[in-house]
């Protein structure tokens, strides 16, 4: 048990987190929101999928992605962890090298202590994790901070652009959010054994609860593309039903459950390699430090409504002073365009996903280094955040 002031070592955590994700996985088999991704002949998300997905706010799409396109990713992201900056604004790596990354006008790393938590208790995009998860001790010694998110998948990694305009992803974010859906923003969460830094429970949305058109998908969602098996320890969790609430008291749910950050009714998006999820960003959902032996690497991307952004102010990583206008919704989507033709030009017997606010840009969206230089380098820069 957690004494008041003194940490749990690595080894206590890993061994407290035992019943707790036993008896997690136990209520997420119950739910019957897994299985493979599924359409009807209108293109649509099959019934069952859509009633499961706004039932508990989230969906496990299994063996989604293919075997070789899992491995090619894997290969880019291992050369990127490896060329890693030794701490946040350096410009060399472990190995004294140049590190990647310093061409890009947004920093890619982004390095933690091991097994913190470094937005919980904070102002931290926007104030949104109110509560503090419990911070194991580290076993190793004199670790050195970890990687703790990378950004900018679509200019990093050949492959994470081409992921990027998977036609069954795009097709789901028309399902969910209309064919007029505009992006969100990308972030690969790095959970290395025994080191993984946590993330405190919360929310994604931050700007809509008081909209007068408020409902539970009116802040969008999040992929989390799995690109090693992760078991109940190391993954995301989430409390199901929550999407339907509204803007929840997060610091009266810990107080209530006696200060613990184990939430009950909570489930683990426990996945294997090429599982895709999908979780409603009003969904009430965390991740613990990674005590496990399990590495988790998680490339998140998410999609909007185009009326939930559409005169929108920026939030979270995005200055407030700015309008998403129709002149940066433009400039944030055509990714989308390009990715489709990097990926039908890689995947030439794929049939490719039909943009419907790309339509009328084919040629200003082909992928060639032209392009790629005018639309993808630094596209991070006009994220939709809400």
């Amino acid at each position: 048990m957690e004494k008041p002031g003194i940490p749990l070592s690595a080894e206590e955590h890993a061994q407290s987190m035992t019943h707790y994700a036993a008896q997690g996985v136990q209520r997420a088999l119950a739910l019957g929101n897994r299985g493979p991704i599924e359409f009807g002949e209108d293109g649509q998300l099959a019934a069952h999928i859509f009633e499961a997905y706004w039932r508990t706010g989230f969906y496990v799409f299994e063996n989604l992605i293919a075997e070789q396109e899992i491995t090619e990713l894997r290969e880019e992201m291992a050369q990127l962890l490896e060329q890693a900056p030794v701490d946040n604004g350096a410009t060399v790596d472990r190995q004294g090298r140049p590190a990647f990354g310093q061409g890009f006008a947004k920093p890619v790393y982004s390095l933690v202590r091991p097994l913190s938590d470094p937005w919980g208790g904070t102002q931290a995009l926007n104030g949104r994790h109110p509560t503090q998860m419990h911070q194991p001790r580290p076993s190793m010694r004199d670790t050195g901070k970890v990687v703790f998110i990378m950004s900018g998948m679509c200019q990093t990694m050949a492959s994470g652009l081409r992921l990027y305009g998977h036609p069954a992803l795009l097709a789901t974010a028309a399902s969910i959010n209309g064919d007029d859906f505009v992006p969100f923003n990308d972030a690969t969460f790095i959970k290395q054994p025994g080191v993984g830094a946590s993330v405190s429970w919360h929310q994604d949305g931050v700007t809509h609860w008081n909209n007068r058109d408020w409902d539970e998908g009116i802040h969008g969602f999040n992929f989390q593309v799995q690109l090693y098996d992760t078991s109940a320890s190391s993954s995301l969790w989430v409390t199901p039903g929550t999407h339907k609430l509204g803007k929840i008291d997060i610091r009266e749910r810990v107080a209530a459950n006696g200060g613990s950050d184990q939430l009950p009714q909570a489930v683990p998006l426990f996945c294997r390699a090429g599982d895709v999820t999908i979780v409603n960003r009003q969904a009430l959902h965390a991740s613990f430090a990674n005590t496990s032996e399990d590495l988790r690497i998680s490339l998140t991307f998410g999609f909007h409504r185009r009326a939930s952004v559409l005169g929108a102010s920026g939030a979270l990583g995005e200055a407030g002073s700015i309008c998403y206008d129709e002149e940066r919704i433009h400039r944030r989507s055509e990714v989308i365009g390009i990715a489709i033709d990097a990926r039908h030009q890689y995947y030439p017997h794929e049939t490719p996903f039909r943009y419907r606010p790309m339509a009328a840009h084919q040629e200003a969206v082909r992928f060639n280094e032209a392009n790629w230089q005018r639309i993808v380098k630094d596209y991070n820069l006009w994220d939709l955040s809400i």
